[in-house]
C-alpha cells in the first residue's frame, strides 16, 4: 500500500500542486478582493438585494447568508472553491483507475503481491489525503483574511466534503465505462447537472424580510453543492450538511469497490458502444477523423457558450439597477467598457468567460493529440500517407474551428437573449464584437498549448489546462482581488478588442493575433524535428 501511494505521489505531485495551491489563492485572494470592491455595509447590502430580485445571477454564485464581509466572500467565492475540489477529485480517480486499466498499468500491478483491491484502496486514501490537504487550506486562505477561525474551519471542511463527494463520483464513473475518456465525461457532465441543481435551488428558494439570506428550495439538496453551501460558513455554521456530504461520498466508495469486485479487469458496467462496419465518408480523410473524435466535446463547449451569450444580453436591465446603486460595481463595469454602459459591460464580462469556453475546447482537441500519440493511435494514423506535421495541423485546424464554434454560439445567445427581453439591439453588436475578440484571445491558448506538445509532450495537458486557469484566474478575478493592471493584462482575454462609448478599442488585437500565428508556425515547424513519444 505504502509502495503504491508512494507512487501515485510521484505522479501527481505537479497537477496536485498547482490544484491545491490554485485553490488556495482562490480563496486568500477572494477576502482581499472582496473587502477592497464592497468595503461598506450598504454596498453589500445593496447587490444582496439586487440578487434577490433576479435570482438568475444566482447560477454563478453561492448562497447568500448576510451582509457581513466573511458570509458575504463565501456567497462570491465558495461555489468556485467546491468546484475546484470537484474537478480535482474526479480527475484524480478516474486517472488512477479507469485510465491504468485502460493503459495496462493495473494488470501489472495487479501481477504482484500488492493484488487486485490494492490500487483502488489506494486510490482511495490518495484522493482522500488531497482533500483534507485542500479544506485546510481553504481554512488557512480565510484565516490569513482575519476571518473568525471557527467559521473558516467549518468553509475548509464544506469544500473538502465536496471534494469527497466527487471523489467518489469518480470512482463508481471509472467502474462503469470503459474508457478513461468515457469515465471523465460522465463525472463532468454529473458535476455540471449537480451545479446547476445547486444554483436553480437556491434561485428558487425564499428570501428572508432583510433580503440577506436565502432559504434554499428542496432542488438544492439534490446536489453535493448545496450541501456545501448550506453548511453556510460565518453565519449558520452547520456541520451537518457536510457530514451528508462525505456520507454519501461513503455509499459512492462502497459502490464503487462493489463493481470492482463484480467484473474482470478491463471490463466495464456499460458495455462500449460498437462502431459502424464501414466508415462513413467523413472518415476519408486525416481532418475528419480528428473532427470525429473531438465533435463531443466541441458540442459540449458550445453550448455553454449559448447559455453564456443568453445571459449576457438578458441580465442588462438587472446590472443597470445594481451598477446604479453601488458605485463599485459600477466602476468596474466601467472600466471593462473604457467608458461605456453597465449594460456594455455586462457583455464585456460575459463574453470573457465565452473566451474561456473557446479557449479550454481548443485546449481539449490539443489534449486528445497528446492522448491519441500516448496510446499508440496515432501510429496506425502516420502509418498511412500522412506525415507528422499534417497530422498535428489537422487537429490546430480542428481546434480553431471549435474556437470559431464556440464563440458563435455565444454571440447567438446574445441575439436570443435581446430578443426575449426585450433589449437593445446594439447589444447584440456589442455581443458580435467581443466575441470575434475572444476567437483572437482564445487562438493564444491553442498556440501555446500547441508549441508545448511539439517541446515536451507529457506536459501537455498539465501546462495546457494551468494556461487555462491562469488566463481565468487574471481574466476574470484579477480585477476583483486588486491584482496590478499589468498583471491582469497578461491574460490574453483581457487583451481581445471590446465596445466602448464611441466606438471599438482594438487593445493587444496585432499581439494575439501575432502570438497565434507564431506559435503554431513555430509548432509546426519543430514538429518535423520530433519523433513520436508514445511514453507517459
Amino acid at each position: 500500500m505504502s509502495a503504491l501511494l508512494r507512487q501515485r505521489l510521484r505522479r501527481d505531485w505537479l497537477q496536485l500542486l498547482l490544484w491545491l495551491l490554485g485553490t488556495y489563492a482562490l480563496a486568500a485572494a477572494a477576502v482581499g478582493g472582496v473587502a477592497q470592491a464592497y468595503g461598506t455595509e450598504p454596498d453589500r447590502v445593496n447587490v444582496l438585494a439586487a440578487v434577490m430580485a433576479n435570482p438568475v445571477i444566482m447560477l454563478f454564485r453561492g448562497l447568500p447568508s448576510g451582509a457581513g464581509p466573511a458570509a458575504f466572500t463565501l456567497f462570491l467565492i465558495f461555489p468556485f472553491l467546491a468546484m475546484m475540489a470537484a474537478f480535482m477529485s474526479t480527475f484524480l480517480a478516474v486517472r488512477h483507475t479507469r485510465a491504468d486499466e485502460e493503459l495496462g498499468r493495473a494488470e501489472l500491478v495487479g501481477a504482484t503481491p500488492a493484488g487486485r483491491f490494492t490500487p483502488l484502496w489506494a486510490t482511495i486514501i490518495h484522493g482522500t489525503l488531497a482533500n483534507v490537504v485542500l479544506a485546510l487550506l481553504v481554512t488557512v486562505g480565510f484565516l490569513s483574511g482575519g476571518f473568525p477561525g471557527y467559521g473558516s474551519l467549518v468553509a475548509g471542511l464544506a469544500a473538502g466534503a465536496v471534494g469527497l463527494c466527487f471523489l467518489g463520483v469518480g470512482l463508481v464513473a471509472g467502474q462503469l465505462m470503459r474508457t478513461s475518456r468515457g469515465a471523465n465525461s460522465v463525472a463532468v457532465w454529473v458535476l455540471l447537472i449537480a451545479f446547476l441543481l445547486s444554483g436553480i435551488g437556491n434561485a428558487a428558494g425564499t428570501p428572508s424580510a432583510d433580503l440577506q439570506s436565502i432559504q434554499s428550495s428542496w432542488l438544492t439538496w439534490l446536489s453535493p453543492f448545496g450541501w456545501g453551501e448550506n453548511t453556510r460558513p460565518f453565519a449558520a455554521d452547520n456541520l451537518w450538511p457536510a457530514a451528508l456530504a462525505v456520507g454519501i461520498a461513503l455509499v459512492l466508495t462502497a459502490i464503487a469497490v462493489s463493481l470492482h469486485a463484480s467484473r474482470d479487469l478491463g471490463e466495464s458496467l456499460i458495455a462500449e458502444r460498437l462502431g459502424r462496419r464501414d466508415a462513413g465518408p467523413l472518415l476519408s480523410s486525416p481532418m475528419g477523423l480528428v473532427w470525429r473524435l473531438t465533435w463531443g466535446s466541441v458540442l459540449g463547449w458550445s453550448v455553454g457558450g449559448l447559455l453564456t451569450g443568453l445571459l449576457a444580453t438578458s441580465l442588462a436591465a438587472v446590472i443597470d439597477s445594481i451598477g446604479t446603486e453601488i458605485p463599485a460595481v459600477q466602476t468596474i463595469f466601467e472600466a471593462l467598457s473604457r467608458g461605456g454602459s453597465l449594460q456594455q459591460g455586462m457583455v464585456v464580462i460575459f463574453f470573457l468567460i465565452v473566451g474561456l469556453l473557446a479557449a479550454s475546447a481548443a485546449v481539449q482537441t490539443l489534449c486528445r493529440a497528446r492522448q491519441e500519440e500516448a496510446h499508440g493511435t496515432a501510429e496506425l494514423v502516420l502509418s498511412a500517407p500522412v506525415d507528422r506535421v499534417r497530422w498535428l495541423a489537422d487537429y490546430i485546424v480542428v481546434a480553431f474551428a471549435a474556437i470559431l464554434l464556440v464563440a458563435a454560439s455565444g454571440v447567438l445567445g446574445a441575439v436570443l437573449g435581446v430578443a426575449t427581453s426585450g433589449g437593445e439591439w446594439s447589444l447584440a453588436q456589442d455581443a458580435l464584437v467581443s466575441g470575434a475578440g475572444q476567437v483572437a484571445a482564445a487562438s493564444v491558448f491553442l498556440a501555446l498549448t500547441a508549441l508545448v506538445f511539439v517541446i515536451a509532450p507529457r506536459w501537455t495537458i498539465p501546462v495546457g489546462w494551468t494556461l487555462v486557469m491562469l488566463g481565468v484566474l487574471l481574466g476574470l478575478f484579477g480585477s476583483l482581488f486588486g491584482f496590478p493592471e499589468w498583471i491582469v493584462n497578461l491574460s490574453p482575454l483581457t487583451q481581445a478588442p471590446l465596445v466602448v462609448q464611441d466606438g471599438v478599442d482594438l487593445k493587444g488585437l496585432w499581439w494575439l493575433i501575432m502570438a497565434s500565428v507564431i506559435g503554431a508556425a513555430a509548432a509546426l515547424l519543430l514538429m518535423r524535428r520530433r519523433e513520436l513519444a508514445t511514453d507517459g
